[in-house]
């Protein structure tokens, strides 16, 4: 049963995170992108403090290596963004941001193949993340899934213009982010069977889903929410008020997620 879940928490993440932000790319809904990126960053924040670093220490990690475990895991991720193995850019034409008309279009310049190679790479990481979380337990793998979905979809977003600037039709550029997608089914399978087997690494898995969650927030999310708080004159936007309240309100949906989670 529990691979069951897994398996289709990995798929449902997919799908939603996929299949929406083609949904919003084709439409006039950019506002509604920028509101979910307030979301998603205290969902991230909040599923990754106050759900996963203490599970890990509930479930025998030792402190000192959890603490380790996360500043490598910071660390890492930053070296492997650099190194353009994993890529978290949520940037999309039209967004408020100062670019030039065509911006995407010229950085997509170098095609989109290589866009997919680090997106498959991505999606994988995330389908291990999700099998460790519901090793740990069901509930906790739902909102590590959710918390993953939120945040996929503005990347996706970013990722379907840059294939159409690349050349893709809208059908093929559908198609490749769904294929690419699947990694997240093949990460999540090949780390159920391993976890299956190996239960000592879950708590250090956790730890890292957590650095996951809190780089990304960290070091993408909330800078993007301060460069949307500016307006064209120099002062606060309207935005810039909206944005604590709804990153408030993703902390809040982690945090009452832990009450339940806990209360089992």
């Amino acid at each position: 049963m529990l691979l069951i879940y897994t398996v289709a928490a990995a798929t449902a993440a997919t799908l939603i995170s996929v299949l929406l932000a083609a949904a919003v790319s084709l439409g006039p809904l950019t506002r509604v992108v920028d509101r979910l990126v307030s979301f998603s960053a205290g969902m991230l924040l909040g599923t990754a403090l106050l759900h996963l670093l203490p599970e890990s220490v509930h479930l025998g990690g030792e402190i000192h290596g959890v603490s380790l475990a996360l500043l490598g895991g910071l660390v890492g991720f930053f070296v492997l963004e650099r190194l353009a193995i994993l890529r978290h850019n949520h940037h999309h034409e039209h967004d408020g941001h100062d670019h030039p008309h065509g911006h995407d279009a010229a950085s997509a310049g170098r095609g989109g193949w290589a866009l997919l190679i680090g997106s498959c790479i991505h999606a994988f990481a995330d389908g291990v993340l999700i099998a460790a979380a519901f090793h740990a337990g069901p509930l906790l793998g739902l909102l590590t899934a959710l918390a993953i979905a939120t945040h996929e979809v503005p990347q996706q977003i970013g990722n379907f213009l840059v294939l159409l600037n690349s050349g893709f039709t809208k059908s093929r550029a559908l198609l490749f982010n769904l294929l690419t997608g699947c990694g997240a089914l093949i990460g999540a399978l090949v780390a159920y069977f391993f976890l299956a087997q190996s239960a000592g690494w879950i708590p250090y898995l956790l730890v890292v889903a957590a650095a996951n969650f809190i780089y990304i927030a960290l070091s993408d999310l909330i800078p993007q929410l301060h460069a949307q708080a500016h307006g064209h004159h120099g002062g606060l936007s309207a935005a810039a008020w909206q944005q604590p309240a709804l990153m408030l309100l993703g902390i809040g949906v982690a945090g009452f997620a832990a009450n339940v989670l806990h209360g089992h």
